[in-house]
């Protein structure tokens, strides 16, 4: 497929994901390689977000932040195909998506946990983090899990849950989303995570296919929020009973009844959040969206001077760009001609320690891989900033899975129009 480079082991992290693009600001530059370095790669947790282990030793291993719902969750991919729509960079032939389904779930007594990283990704990371001063074999890559067991029973009693989607940050897998992700699951939401496919590594069930090179970043914004707009139509499909999956491999009873199509959410990181906004100026479906951190470039798209109608939350970390100003509306010139063009609910919380990458799952893991995987604290310091780790996974889990709880599920009150309850973080009028 023209455009899709096989994984090539000698290659760096930093030049196969892509993390240097216009929608990763200054400050995200140091931690942008740092974050090419394991993108994906570490599935840590947070028991009280220790800085990791011995210098010398058997494999780092890791653990995501558990969820703190009430619900266990469920996870499966599927392989999709928009046969209606050409991919240029795959010579024409029809855009393939990788995608997973987040779901609340009755988990299976002895049922091993799904892992974080597919196989292929997995491999890549593990292969290719030299430059970062991590050798093959000392990080455990391959062994990191989530909390999800793959195709468990849907949660009893489950049904008409609202759909919320997630899309990455530019050169990163939906797997770096899985901390929020899990979150939401846990409260009741089916999430769905989706690949953007020559934007980032992408393993299919016959294939791994990676970034293409000097890409057009408009149109892979466009890629983009066309490939949001599918994944809905996919969700329409799925609660009508479908099984949309090219393997065919079939969903878990009651899946397709535990979907709402009529409520959905979307969120994304950097260029993810950047199209989640691209997304609803054309599908009407999206009532409610947000962007982490994601700079909104007129040069790339129409959401900063057209602005969103329907409610979305902006969420930013420490500096920027070139000029060292806080990353929010009133600072940022794109989110501020967004802000002003957005007539309808609308919401700034700032994280003024926090950095580009402290908006995915690498707040919670480079805290704990830097010492054993010998990363360059300075790298670190840029790409996750200062902030605590747990206080800045506590704030975003807090508010994304109020955003959505607020607007798709009627939840009482606003949790948004009283003071952040955290110090860390403000709202931004």
């Amino acid at each position: 497929m023209v455009g899709c480079r096989a994984a090539r082991p000698g290659a760096t992290l930093a030049g196969m994901t892509a993390l240097r693009h216009p929608f990763a600001r200054r400050r995200a530059a140091l931690g942008a390689a740092v974050a090419a370095a394991v993108t994906a790669a570490s599935a840590v947790g947070l028991p009280a977000l220790a800085d990791g282990g011995a210098d010398t030793g058997p494999p780092a291993t890791f653990r995501l932040p558990e969820p703190t719902g009430p619900h266990d969750v469920g996870t499966l991919d599927l392989h999709l195909v928009d046969a209606d729509r050409p991919d240029p960079l795959a010579d024409g032939e029809p855009r393939e998506l990788m995608a997973s389904v987040w779901y609340p779930a009755e988990h299976r007594r002895g049922k091993p946990a799904t892992p974080y990283l597919s196989d292929g990704v997995a491999r890549i990371y593990d292969q290719t983090s030299g430059h970062m001063g991590i050798d093959p074999g000392e990080v455990d890559f391959a062994g990191a899990r989530t909390h999800a067991q793959t195709r468990a029973p849907v949660a009893d009693g489950l049904t008409g849950a609202p759909v919320v989607v997630y899309s990455p940050g530019g050169g990163s897998p939906r797997f770096l989303g899985t901390t929020l992700v899990e979150e939401l699951a846990s409260h009741g939401f089916v999430v769905v995570t989706v690949d953007h496919p020559h934007q980032a590594p992408v393993e299919y069930p016959d294939r791994m296919t990676m970034p293409a090179p000097d890409p057009d970043m408009a149109a892979m914004l466009a890629d983009r929020a066309d490939d949001l707009s599918f994944v809905i139509d996919t969700i329409e499909e799925l609660a009508a009973g479908a099984e949309p999956d090219a393997e065919g491999r079939p969903l878990p009873d009651g899946l397709a009844g535990a979907l709402d199509p009529e409520r959905v959410g979307v969120f994304g990181h950097s260029m993810g959040g950047f199209a989640t906004a691209e997304a609803m100026l054309d599908d009407p479906r999206i009532d409610v969206g947000a962007d982490l951190d994601g700079s909104m470039s007129p040069k790339y798209g129409r959401a900063s001077q057209e602005g969103v109608d329907r409610p979305f939350l902006l969420m930013g970390g420490g500096e920027n760009g070139d000029e060292g100003q806080p990353h929010h509306h009133l600072t940022t010139p794109e989110w501020n001609d967004f802000w002003a063009n957005s007539p309808g609910w609308k919401r700034d919380l700032y994280l003024a320690d926090a950095e580009h990458m402290s908006f995915t799952d690498f707040q919670a893991v480079f805290p704990q891989i830097r010492r054993p995987a010998g990363m360059d604290p300075e790298a670190v310091e840029g790409a996750i900033g200062t902030i605590s780790p747990m206080r800045s996974v506590a704030v975003q889990r807090t508010y994304v899975t109020a955003l959505f709880d607020h607007h798709l599920r009627g939840g009482p009150g606003d949790p948004f129009d009283t003071p952040s309850r955290y110090p860390q973080a403000e709202f931004i009028d």
